[in-house]
């Protein structure tokens, strides 16, 4: 059976290794302009070029996003960063803008053109018209269910790519003017302010301070807050409907989003390709995706059911008990050095997520600071050489459980 890929983001050079440390098949990413996420961090010219060396030298594909709708002022600059493109050599080059696909297709014949799910492609024959552009692959709407999808794939000789998983815009596959109306920043040139997240309410012009509810739970009214998708327990029919790329959303997310996302459809796409009559959804993959921040899931317009995409009014869940406080750097003689983003404290019961692998407990057993002097706790924004009695990698992630010791001394006070 054919191996789909697994696509994931990388908005900076820290989530591409940790994408790659979980099993990415590819990862798409982005210069300081000309995609759709100018604010996540993205790749000046040098970290492009050591993207591409490290992502190669580890057998993953990297996709490079030009997928804005630009104006004429930005033409000459999308000119130069194609030509830099054809020097480095990226595996794809994502466009939506059919001029920008265009000149790709003449300025750097050699990479492949991916048609971005901005470009709104809804049948076969606009699939057919991106294969006739000279492009390889093409992201579904997202507006589209898996039987369309199916035809399309069918039909149109083109390789299929589609989200399975992360945030979903409530506008037409992205295609909205909210924030160029609001805050003056054009979402389809890469600077949404992302007001479909804003907490609105509705008041009667003669009766201002008089605010009515919406719908609403104890945060606000949403009335554009769209669930996120998740797709883990449709691997099979995700598959049979002739997707071959399986994209995880997020080049704004955090590491921890991204490793957790990763690894678990990894592992669940790994489990149908070796074993597809016996697949069945894990408990322990809906468990670590529910560890992380998220809307509500859904399984958005793929099924065609209209209670998927009622807008999330009372399931948003932006934070666990399980506290993301740190990033394996080095290993050495059975103790591990952290990078801590999270406060830790000696006696803190640590959740180590590790790819390919179930999830490891293990005490804090002894902290030590840079200086190697032994310290009760660490702070964030450093790195603690840490006794614990678990084998880690670099690039594990480290969360820890409720009911650490920092927490029972709270409570106690």
């Amino acid at each position: 059976m054919r191996k789909t890929e697994l696509l994931a983001p990388a908005g900076n050079f820290e989530k591409l290794e940790i994408a790659i440390h979980y099993g990415a098949d590819a990862v798409y990413l982005a210069g300081k302009d000309f995609s759709l996420r100018n604010f996540s961090g993205n790749f000046n010219p040098d970290e492009l070029r050591q993207a591409l060396v490290y992502a190669h030298e580890r057998n993953v594909r990297v996709y490079v996003a030009c997928n804005i709708y630009p104006r004429n002022e930005d033409l000459q600059g999308i000119a130069e960063f194609l030509h830099f493109l054809g020097e480095i050599g990226p595996d794809a080059v994502i466009v939506a803008d059919p001029g920008i696909c265009m000149h790709a297709r003449r300025m750097i014949p050699q990479i492949p053109i991916h048609i971005s799910t901005q470009a709104n492609t809804t049948s076969y024959q606009t699939a057919r018209f991106w294969k006739e552009m000279g492009a390889s692959r093409v992201n579904m709407a997202r507006e589209l269910c898996l039987s369309e999808i199916r035809e399309i794939s069918e039909k149109s000789g083109m390789e299929i790519e589609a989200f399975v998983h992360g945030a979903m815009c409530i506008s037409y596959s992205g295609r909205c003017l909210l924030s160029s109306f609001m805050a003056k920043r054009d979402s389809n040139r890469g600077m949404c302010c992302h007001p479909c997240r804003f907490h609105y309410t509705v008041m009667e012009e003669k009766r201002p301070g008089q605010y009515y509810p919406i719908m609403e739970d104890e945060k606000g009214s949403y009335i554009f807050n769209s669930k996120d998708l998740c797709m883990i327990g449709h691997i099979p029919e995700m598959l049979s409907a002739g997707i071959h790329s399986l994209k995880i959303e997020g080049r704004m997310k955090g590491i921890n989003y991204l490793a957790c996302a990763v690894k678990s459809y990894r592992e669940a796409m790994d489990a149908y390709l070796e074993n597809p009559e016996e697949w069945k959804e894990r408990e322990e993959w809906k468990t670590e995706l529910s560890k992380i921040s998220y809307r509500g899931y859904c399984t958005g317009f793929y099924f065609g059911d209209p209670e998927e995409l009622i807008p999330n009014y009372a399931e948003c869940v932006y934070a666990t008990d399980y506290v993301f406080v740190g990033k394996v750097v080095k290993t050495e003689g059975g103790q591990i050095y952290a990078a801590v983003r999270n406060k830790i404290c000696t006696g803190d019961l640590l959740e180590i997520l590790s790819p390919g692998k179930s999830l490891q407990q293990a005490r804090i057993e002894e902290i030590r600071d840079e200086k190697g002097n032994t310290v009760p706790f660490s702070q964030p924004n450093t790195l603690a050489r840490l006794r614990i009695n678990a084998q880690c990698s670099v690039n594990d992630l480290l969360r820890k459980c409720p009911g650490n010791a920092e927490t029972d001394r709270i409570l106690r006070l």
